[in-house]
């Protein structure tokens, strides 16, 4: 048994900003993944995505983005070594290749089993990032065996797949992303569209990021939203990060549909080689819209309000989509598609957590990263406390948050201990 203050469960972006900041306060402490140093970013994503957000927004603890591009989009690979060197510059304690099996109450701190010994800890940091098992929609269960069905991190390029057609299911970031690369290589594409939300990827000559953040919107609180669980179910945004002269350039519905993408509604069921949709395309594209056009109404305000002067304040909006007349049910055989990809997301998959902690819905109770078990933390949630939680900027604040909890609670302690040592000094004790 291995003993140590506190156990960080993870080593991606949120885990090695806890390691950081345990490291400046001198607390003793050990950072445990099952794969490598953002081991999600290396296995777990497509070869030509890059971030959504512009490098000048890389910024963790201590670290930030200082190469020549900060307006360009790091690549995964590339993500992966700047989490290397971060971890690298304060000799992060990270112990690679040890799978988490149990993390359980053990006296007055946490037992946490693994493939590779037993750790005592008094405190524990979750930071596996918000959900890790595909959401799998009951259509895709019922199809017939020969058409192939795959999440979005299972793949890597259009070579990967069967030759034939493609229908993507779910049209966030990760959806139009892969139906566009999959419709420059030639292939038949079909989107099933739900719940979106769209974003011009620069506006009035500020990447769409720079306005989220100078209007507060990604340090919105949770505290400031209506309803919670829509908050933390939001869509991601309709973009895409390019390299090079198209690096700028929108990635919605419009620009799908004019490479040849055909939309349809929402997938509703599946039966072996058909597949049924919702008739509510022109609702969600709608919907969408409307969003989009109260947020930069938001940024022409703040714009005037602020009294910004600039050269390059002038933009337009993306224009209207007018979606066509969708079919509401497909033959995948017939139509030649033989595969399908679903981009709707992760749910989270703890099996390893013995403690009293989760919701029905799987996710960690907590208030900004604090958990009902003393002494349990998570970081990487999302909307934990702010808009910007899971992404890789904004896990910086929820880390500092529970740093300074952990930090508090163990200098408690200490204090406590002291205290009760004190008092048990009777008077013979201190004539002895």
């Amino acid at each position: 048994m291995n003993d140590v203050e506190t156990v960080v469960i993870g080593a991606g972006h949120a885990g090695l900003a806890v390691s950081r900041l345990l490291t400046m306060e001198g607390r003793d402490h050990v950072v445990l993944d099952r794969g490598r140093v953002a081991e999600s970013w290396r296995s777990a994503r497509w070869d030509s995505l890059r971030l959504l957000t512009p490098n000048w927004m890389t910024r963790l603890p201590g670290w930030c983005y200082t190469g020549p591009d900060k307006e360009g989009y790091m690549p995964a690979g590339g993500l992966a070594v700047f989490l290397e060197r971060y971890a690298a510059s304060f000799g992060a304690p990270v112990l690679a290749g040890v799978s988490v099996e149990a993390v359980r109450s053990a006296g007055p701190g946490y037992e946490v089993v693994t493939d590779h010994g037993s750790w005592r800890s008094r405190h524990v940091v979750i930071a596996t990032g918000p959900g890790s098992r595909p959401q799998v929609p009951a259509a895709a269960h019922r199809l017939h065996p020969d058409v192939r069905v795959l999440g979005a991190a299972a793949y890597r390029n259009p070579a990967q797949l069967p030759t034939g057609g493609v229908l993507v299911v779910g049209a966030s970031s990760s959806g139009v992303q892969i139906a566009h690369e999959l419709a420059a290589a030639g292939r038949d594409v079909v989107l099933s569209v739900g719940r979106h939300t769209r974003m011009p990827r620069r506006y009035r000559g500020m990447d769409i990021f720079w306005w989220l953040e100078r209007t507060g919107r990604t340090g919105r609180t949770i505290d400031e939203v209506p309803d919670v669980g829509e908050a933390r179910r939001e869509p991601s945004l309709q973009l895409v990060g390019r390299a090079g002269p198209h690096r700028g350039d929108d990635l919605d519905l419009a620009v799908l549909q004019h490479h040849g993408v055909r939309l349809t509604g929402r997938l509703v069921d599946g039966d072996r080689h058909r597949v049924w949709f919702a008739d509510d395309l022109a609702d969600s594209v709608g919907a969408a819209d409307l969003q989009m056009h109260r947020f930069l109404d938001t940024v022409d305000r703040h714009i005037d309000d602020s009294r910004l002067t600039t050269e390059v304040w002038e933009g337009h909006r993306p224009a209207p989509l007018a979606p066509p007349a969708a079919p509401t049910s497909a033959d995948l055989r017939a139509e030649g598609i033989g595969t399908v990809i679903l981009a709707t997301g992760y749910r989270p998959h703890r099996p390893w957590l013995r403690l009293p902690i989760t919701a029905a819905d799987g996710s960690i109770e907590q208030y900004r990263g604090v958990t009902p078990a003393p002494g349990v933390f998570v970081v990487g949630q999302r909307f934990q406390h702010r808009r910007d939680s899971a992404m890789i900027d904004g896990a910086r604040h929820d880390a500092e948050h529970v740093v300074a909890e952990l930090t508090r609670l163990a200098s408690s302690r200490a204090l406590s201990d002291r205290s009760g040592s004190s008092a048990s000094d009777s008077p013979e004790e201190l004539s002895a």
